[in-house]
């Protein structure tokens, strides 16, 4: 599709085929409903979801038929709900809390870098889980889920980076609410701060001996201590995938760089493994 069709054509593919009566139809939108960014109907999010085979992975785990709910009652902040067969917490999906907007990030300011505003995407909160899964003692849960999760957080990103790109923004924008959350997206994102980006990788570094889920319940637990022996605090930052130019420099930059690299070099953490025992146990978690 030519660029400057983009206007006028619908953003999926002219081949796409959508059954509705296969999806069943939404749950309609909630008060103050607006089109999902102020620009897309529901059918035309179902079908991009479609086009990038998000419809394909949920048959592939039996979570199939699906219904779905947009709430724009908060707008810009909007809230996408997917659920399989009905609309109950127990048969949840997937939870998106969604809004676009500008932002002057502070991270940049701080270390003497300029950087304008950008118009960013925000997932200000996102659950994946998969209601028809358990967890078990071989298979205990990570910090905040409830469910199992879908294994599908590089497939959402690739759909919203391809809205972000479609609509021009400058980049994605999460606030991993867990530590664990953060180390899942620094596969994709980076921290605006490179402090936090340094701290981050020095952690995963000295305990790449833990298992990915070990080290998730050691920070929350509060079982891993700074150099100075206080508790490392686990406190949510901007984590960005750069789209512009403007912010791919920044993150390219020697300084974001040699920053990054002095604290991942120089941060030391230790684990306090007796206390760790004792509160796994008494959370029901085993290693």
């Amino acid at each position: 599709m030519a660029e400057n069709d983009s206007k006028t054509r619908p953003f999926w593919d002219d081949n796409l085929s959508l059954k509705e009566e296969e999806v069943l139809s939404g749950l309609g939108l909630a008060r103050g409903s607006l089109l999902f960014l102020g620009r897309y109907s529901l059918k035309e999010v179902m079908a991009v979801l479609a086009k990038k085979s998000f419809f394909r992975e949920a048959k592939k785990r039996n979570l199939w038929p699906i219904k779905y709910h947009l709430d724009s009652s908060e707008y810009p902040v909007q809230r996408l709900v997917i659920y399989w067969q009905e609309e109950s917490p127990e048969k949840l999906i997937v939870d998106l809390k969604i809004k676009e907007g500008d932002i002057q990030f502070a991270g940049p300011r701080k270390h003497g870098y300029k950087l304008s505003p950008q118009h960013c995407l925000f997932f200000e909160w996102l659950t994946l889980q998969n209601p028809r899964l358990s967890f078990d003692e071989k298979h205990p849960p990570l910090p905040g889920q409830v469910r199992p999760g879908l294994s599908l957080s590089k497939k959402i990103l690739d759909i919203f980076l391809y809205l972000s790109k479609l609509i021009q923004l400058d980049g994605l924008v999460a606030f991993p609410a867990y530590f664990h959350n953060a180390l899942l997206f620094s596969r994709y994102l980076y921290f605006i701060d490179p402090i936090k980006e340094g701290e981050i990788k020095a952690i995963r570094k000295q305990f790449s001996h833990l298992s990915f889920r070990q080290l998730a319940w050691a920070v929350y637990l509060g079982c891993l201590n700074n150099e100075e022996g206080k508790v490392y605090d686990w406190q949510a930052e901007e984590q960005v995938y750069p789209i512009s130019e403007e912010l791919k420099e920044y993150f390219d930059s020697k300084l974001y760089k040699e920053i990054t690299r002095y604290v991942e070099k120089t941060s030391k953490y230790r684990l306090n493994w007796e206390l760790f025992k004792i509160k796994s146990q008494e959370k029901g978690i085993l290693y």
